[in-house]
């Protein structure tokens, strides 16, 4: 529950909002528990004709002829105590003490109604039938206020936990964003996901039975509860005997039913895999005709989410008949010990005094009252543990995530360097995604200011990863990448990141209009500005003649509604207009076509003057840019030249040559 707790600490911080929430609810349950005390005016009163004048006046006779009948049984018990031995003597030394006890009480009940009669004589109806009237009123009145309270507790209670979903929301949003790359393979999307919406709905529903039903159920509880014990707290314990057990059975199935929510809540991210999986992928599930074993694999997964959430209705299910049983036993024992007292007019039970005076038939039939009035509410709790456990449950999945340290992280006394630096280095630099299996191995490189590297290679060979390294996604496992001489782990995340500008293979565009999602990265710039970028990057024409609201044309999900050579030259534009000191593309013109390759082509041969540029290429054109060619395998530099020194000289530049540059010149 420390989770879950750390969500309440969320709430409770709108102080506010939280005292009105608790003084509602304590005005409903204290409005709850008098409402039912209506019931012993009616049964003492009203149903015997009399009026409340009547009632008082007859109490106190009642309660002085008692203590009189009380000191004269007394006097004659003392009259025979010379006559008395043994346990004869010691029975009627204790009746005596009884009697001594029970004249006290029934004196200050006396006094007690002899205090409020005469603003009984002076105030309240002087019929039977008036007396109804104003018992009936103050019922409805008391309960429309009540009603009053509780819409706005509910509402308090609603903007109470809405509040601290909102705060848990950012939070969680603003972990997420400062998590490295690596943190997003490990949790993948549909896993976020999960927590973003299943899971953090379990909190906030969890929050709101905390602050709603768990607050003000209780507090009609301890209303009734405090009604009864002042009839008799001692007949209020015996009836609640039967309490511990219940409660003790209750305890096991808040955990059963805690644990029955995470296995349901873990069961949900699967059920968002296949869904993420499934559409995103959706071209090769069509292509490859593999509806029918998507079909089965979300079948799966949503027959054991079923399953499991079955398994959480059965553990619910019992919560209501043990609260039942609970509530019948309650008041089983309550009717059977009442019963003896008033049809016998006892003030003991098994020898152990459970009320001061004889109980009237209107004081049980009250006291019966409040019992019931107790019960509803147990009944509703029944349902607080499964939504408390399932917030919990939430809370243990979401808090983790939140508590995670990224595994990139600045440091206190950062460094800068000029601007724009001199000179770019990679030294000795190692890097491992998992232990014992080396990305990168060794690999030292010095670029300096404005000059142009391609990178080139097969496959897996570290390319993408060693270009990575420099906005700082990952950091070396040994060696460093420094800005002249200072190391990139002693710099800003925000100084590194503005000096470098990135365009990679899969341009990811946001669902906005062109011109925002240039303007990405650089917010205070502006229309012109953004405008002469995409001139800059050849895509100033395509958005004016064939989008047809230009600029504010809104491309769809990741640019859906434009091709890949749009997507790859709005991608540039952004990188142009953000002005980098060091410009890295990443295989950004594979995928597009001749045309879209040679427009790129001219706003890279304009744009990468005066600035770094680190490209990885296997296109003929790009390396006509580069004023040196930097070959990697397994992890290693093995060559660095011109192209025709390379040509000359290393064969798996040659090779590469054969297979992919004639394939693109």
């Amino acid at each position: 529950m420390k989770s879950f707790a750390r969500a309440i600490g969320l709430a409770i911080r709108n102080r506010p909002t939280l005292l009105g929430v608790i003084f509602t609810s304590l005005v409903v349950g204290v409005l709850w528990g008098a409402n039912i005390g209506v019931v012993y005016p009616f049964a003492e009163v009203v149903f015997k004709g009399q009026t409340l004048q009547d009632w008082v006046d007859n109490e106190i006779d009642n309660s002085e002829n008692r203590a009189a009948e009380l000191s004269s049984e007394s006097s004659h018990l003392r009259d025979t105590l010379p006559s008395l031995v043994g346990n004869d003597y010691r029975l009627a030394s204790h009746r005596i003490a009884y009697l001594a006890v029970d004249r006290v009480a029934e004196l200050k009940a006396a006094e007690g109604y002899r205090w409020i009669q005469p603003h009984v004589h002076a105030y309240l109806p002087q019929t039977a039938f008036n007396t109804l009237l104003l018992l009936v009123g103050i019922l409805i009145v008391g309960t429309a206020i009540k009603d009053a309270f509780l819409v706005a507790n509910l509402v308090l209670v609603e903007r109470l936990v809405q509040l601290a979903g909102y705060d848990l929301r950012k939070q969680f949003f603003r972990q997420t964003l400062r998590l490295d790359l690596a943190s997003f393979g490990d949790s993948r999307n549909s896993e976020l996901l999960s927590h973003f919406t299943y899971d953090l709905n379990g909190v906030v529903l969890g929050l709101n039975t905390l602050f709603g039903k768990a607050l003000r159920e209780p507090l009609k509880m301890a209303a009734c509860l405090i009604g009864a014990s002042l009839i008799s707290w001692r007949l209020l314990l015996f009836s609640l005997m039967v309490s511990p057990p219940a409660l003790i059975l209750m305890q096991r199935l808040a955990k059963s039913i805690k644990r029955a929510n995470r296995r349901a809540m873990e069961e949900m991210s699967q059920l968002y895999n296949t869904l993420t999986e499934t559409f995103t992928g959706i071209q090769t599930v069509k292509a490859f005709t593999m509806e029918g074993f998507e079909r089965n694999r979300f079948h799966q997964s949503a027959k054991e989410f079923f399953r499991k959430s079955l398994k959480i209705v059965f553990y619910n299910s019992l919560t209501k008949p043990v609260t039942e049983i609970l509530g019948i036993g309650v008041i089983s024992l309550a009717l059977v010990a009442g019963a003896y007292l008033v049809l016998n007019q006892e003030t003991h039970l098994l020898g152990i005094r459970i009320c001061d005076t004889p109980m009237s038939l209107g004081k049980l039939l009250l006291f019966y009252g409040l019992l019931a009035g107790v019960s509803d509410p147990a009944r509703r709790l029944s349902d607080v543990f499964s939504a408390l456990q399932a917030g919990a449950a939430a809370a243990e999945r979401i808090f983790p995530v939140m508590d995670r340290e990224p595994a990139i992280v600045e440091t206190d006394a950062a460094r800068t360097t000029s601007t724009p630096h001199h000179r770019l280095r990679f030294e000795d630099v190692e890097f491992h995604y998992q232990p014992g299996q080396p990305v990168l191995n060794g690999v030292s490189l010095d670029i300096k200011f404005g000059e142009t590297i391609a990178i080139v290679g097969p496959n897996g060979c570290g390319k993408s990863t060693l270009i990575n390294m420099l906005p700082r996604f990952y950091d070396p496992v040994s060696g460093s990448i420094r800005f002249d001489d200072v190391d990139l782990r002693e710099m800003r995340f925000r100084d590194i990141r503005k000096r470098v500008g990135l365009v990679t293979q899969q341009t990811h565009l946001f669902d906005d209009t062109i011109l925002n999602n240039i303007r990405y990265g650089s917010p205070n710039a502006t229309d012109e500005e953004a405008i002469e970028a995409a001139k800059k990057a050849h895509a100033d024409r395509f958005i004016l003649e064939k989008l047809e609201n230009g600029y504010e044309t809104y491309v769809g999900q990741g640019g859906c509604r434009l091709s890949g050579g749009q997507r790859q030259r709005i991608a540039l534009a952004r990188a142009i207009l953000r002005d980098p000191e060091v410009l890295v593309l990443d295989e950004a013109t594979s995928q597009i076509d001749i045309e879209s390759e040679q427009l790129i082509h001219q706003a890279l041969e304009e744009f990468v003057r005066d600035r770094t540029a680190i490209m990885i290429t296997h296109r003929l054109s790009t390396l006509t840019l580069a004023d040196r060619v930097v070959v990697m395998e397994a992890g290693k530099i093995i060559d660095v030249g011109s192209h025709v020194e390379l040509m000359q000289r290393c064969p798996l530049y040659r090779r590469l040559h054969e297979i992919h540059f004639k394939q693109s010149a």
